[in-house]
């Protein structure tokens, strides 16, 4: 069996470090940099030169070969319509998780193999492991806080099966140390924040590109008007800031957040409170669910997450036509429509759905 891995280097220090952790191991390494978005590449929010520049000088130190792969048609097909179309929706979408499953995972998976690679590699935070069965489990990172199982909860038992996860066992602060032993021209780098394809610029500007605004009135639950936003899309369920409503405006002190949306009239929904009932929510109906062993859990307990960063909540799982209900133990706060909860069993990551309701 061939011992070639092919990398997807993104000129950050965790796929850096993850290319010489494997050349350590002894495998034949090959790194790809794969460009995903075109439209804006020259302006000052964009780092594609920046980052491949950087992939480029990490492979020369390595002493590996590396090609620059783009993949900007398939993302604008399968990730980026679909983030244009949530949003269009009045939802808030998650396109880093569907660039993983149909782009780094999918694209690159298919690219990797025609490499002649036996297996493709990334620098994400978590692990696999083969199971008694003969299927594959993705399992989450030692690194708790930059454990990303949430942002790989679709990929099938192909995707996980064939990718290795060097630092799945590794703190970051492990990675960085290595990073500046092995003197990576990256290593202080700062890890990349925000929506991959629009990274730092601002959102709202983004969005107006390719979306029409459609402004609307602010209302509390009541009926009462508070405002105008600008337009559903720019706001999320819970959001605080960019409000442009003072406490004071309704005689209180406490601070005004987005608490629902109504597509129909086009008015956002505004409450008062951090607690307020219409933020928070013991059940979630999720569908388009994509379960990582092949089949859905049975019916039972089990932790679940609405949210990256969020600390597993105790639920159980009910099967419901199209799709999966969580019950929670304690009410979950600001519960999005259109984001994703992604469903665990200790360790493993058993895989979620898009949250409806």
């Amino acid at each position: 069996m061939s011992d070639k891995i092919v990398i997807g280097l993104s000129g950050g220090v965790d796929s850096s470090v993850s290319a010489h952790l494997l050349k350590a191991q002894g495998y034949d390494v090959h790194g790809v940099f794969m460009q995903n978005w075109e439209d804006d590449n020259n302006d000052e929010y964009c780092s594609i030169k920046e980052d491949s520049m950087d992939a480029i000088a990490v492979a020369d130190l390595l002493g590996i070969d590396i090609e620059l792969v783009n993949f900007a048609k398939e993302y604008k097909d399968r990730v980026f319509s679909y983030f244009l179309a949530e949003y269009s929706a009045g939802r808030t979408p998650n396109p880093d998780i569907l660039c993983n499953s149909e782009i780094k995972f999918r694209c690159f998976l298919d690219y990797a193999i025609a490499l002649g690679g036996a297996k493709m590699a990334t620098g994400h935070y978590c692990g696999n492991r083969l199971r008694s069965d003969g299927r594959t489990e993705l399992i989450r990172a030692v690194d708790e806080g930059k454990d990303q199982t949430y942002f790989l909860y679709r990929l099938s038992q192909e995707q996980v099966s064939q990718a290795v996860f060097p630092l799945g066992g590794l703190r970051k602060s492990e990675v960085r140390r290595i990073a500046e032993e092995i003197g990576l021209p990256n290593a202080r780098k700062k890890d990349s924040t925000g929506i991959c394809f629009i990274g730092e610029r601002p959102f709202r500007e983004f969005l107006n590109r390719y979306l029409p605004r459609q402004p609307g009135m602010m209302v509390t639950p009541e009926g009462r008007v508070m405002g105008e936003h600008m337009g559903l899309m720019y706001y999320t369920l819970g959001q605080r800031s960019g409000l442009g409503i003072g406490g004071d405006k309704a005689g209180s002190g406490e601070p005004w957040f987005v608490g629902g949306k109504n597509p129909e009239t086009n008015e956002l929904i505004v409450v008062q409170g951090h607690d307020h009932p219409l933020l928070l929510k013991h059940t979630l109906v999720a569908n388009d669910c994509a379960w990582i062993l092949g089949e859905m859990p049975a019916e039972g307990r089990y932790t679940a997450k609405t949210r990256y960063r969020q600390q597993d909540a105790a639920c159980a799982l009910q099967h419901i036509e199209g799709g999966v209900r969580l019950d929670f133990d304690e009410a979950q706060w600001a519960v999005t429509p259109g984001q994703s909860m992604v469903l665990y069993q200790g360790e493993v990551c058993l895989g979620g759905g898009v949250i409806q309701a």
